[in-house]
């Protein structure tokens, strides 16, 4: 959980701010280019982690624990940008796991990033 909110939570400001947030703070080009990059370079980190607790399984093992709640909220966060993004697919088969949830569906993949 302490990176999720240090790391990966700091990756995607900027680019999360640009595109869903609309702000006028956030239009330099660059710099959301750097932003979207570091979210990916970051998912790809979680779907290393998932790769490793192997097909089924959530971020810390076999049985969903808090850290998919917040992990969770950060792969919709990720899924609803409207961006370009890189096949991650074991992202995106947590992504559906956690989507069965009845929890998830209602916080989490609900429409809204």
């Amino acid at each position: 959980m302490d990176w999720q909110a240090t790391e990966l939570n700091n990756a995607w400001r900027y680019a999360f701010m640009a595109l869903v947030g609309d702000s006028p703070a956030h239009r330099d080009a660059l710099a959301l280019a750097q932003g979207v990059a570091g979210w990916h370079r970051h998912m790809g980190i979680l779907d290393a982690q998932l790769q490793r607790t192997g097909a089924g399984a959530y971020a810390a093992g076999a049985d969903c624990t808090l850290a998919d709640i917040v992990l969770g909220l950060s792969t919709q966060r990720w899924m609803a940008t409207p961006m370009v993004r890189p096949p991650l697919p074991a992202v995106a088969a947590y992504y559906e796991r956690l989507s069965a949830r009845p929890g998830f569906l209602q916080h989490g993949r609900n429409g809204i990033p």
